[in-house]
C-alpha cells in the first residue's frame, strides 16, 4: 500500500477535527476521492493517542467496513473517549495529544512462529475473544518473539505462556504507521 504525504495529512486533520468535534461540534470535512481514491477504500485502521509518549487511548477496526477516511475519524473520536482504560479525554488534554495513525494490511494466517519478523508483523489472535497488537508495541517495548507472543496471549485473556502449549491461530500484518511529528518534521 502507497499512501502520499498528502493523503497522510489529511487522515492526521480529520483525527484531530474529530477528535476536536467533542469540544467544538464541527465535523471533519470530507476529502476529495476523485483525487485520493485510497481514501475511499475498505481498510482497517487504529488510532492511537499519547500525551508526552504515555499512551492515552487506542482504537481501531481491525476490517474496514467503511471508506479509511470515515475509520480514522472514527476510531479517532473512539480512542479519544471510549478506551475503556481511560476516561473520556478532557478538553485541557485536546492541544497535548499525539495522533499516531497505523493502516493495516491483509492478514496472513502463519504455521510456524518463526515467520514472525520483530519490527515487521503484528499479531493477531484469532481464538477465544481474539487480540491484537500492532507492530510498532513490540519495536516500543524492546520485545523479542516470546516477549511479544506472550504480551498477544495476555491483551486475548489468556495467560502468557499459552502460545508455548501449541501452535496458536495466528495471523501477521503490517501496517503503515505515521504520525504528527513525523508531518511535522517533513515540513
Amino acid at each position: 500500500m502507497k499512501i502520499s504525504s498528502e493523503e497522510k495529512d489529511i487522515l492526521l486533520k480529520a483525527a484531530r477535527h474529530s477528535i476536536g468535534s467533542l469540544f467544538d461540534g464541527k465535523e471533519p470535512e470530507q476529502p476529495d476521492y476523485q483525487k485520493h481514491p485510497l481514501l475511499k477504500e475498505k481498510l482497517g485502521a487504529f488510532v492511537t493517542l499519547t500525551i508526552n509518549h504515555q499512551l492515552r487511548g487506542c482504537i481501531g477496526y481491525i476490517i474496514g467496513r467503511e471508506p479509511l477516511f470515515d475509520t480514522i475519524c472514527s476510531a479517532a473520536f473512539h480512542a479519544a473517549v471510549n478506551d475503556p482504560r481511560f476516561s473520556a479525554l478532557k478538553k485541557s488534554e485536546f492541544e497535548k495529544i499525539h495522533i499516531e495513525i497505523s493502516i493495516l494490511s491483509e492478514f496472513i494466517p502463519i504455521k510456524s512462529y518463526d515467520e514472525i519478523i520483530i519490527g515487521k508483523h503484528g499479531l493477531y489472535l484469532d481464538e477465544g475473544g481474539g487480540g491484537l497488537l500492532l507492530p510498532q508495541v513490540a519495536t516500543e517495548h524492546r520485545m523479542n518473539r516470546e516477549e511479544f507472543l506472550s504480551a498477544l496471549c495476555n491483551k486475548a485473556g489468556f495467560y502468557s505462556e499459552f502460545w508455548r502449549e501449541r501452535i496458536l491461530k495466528i495471523k501477521v500484518f503490517t501496517a503503515e504507521i505515521f504520525s504528527e511529528r513525523e508531518t511535522e518534521e517533513q515540513k
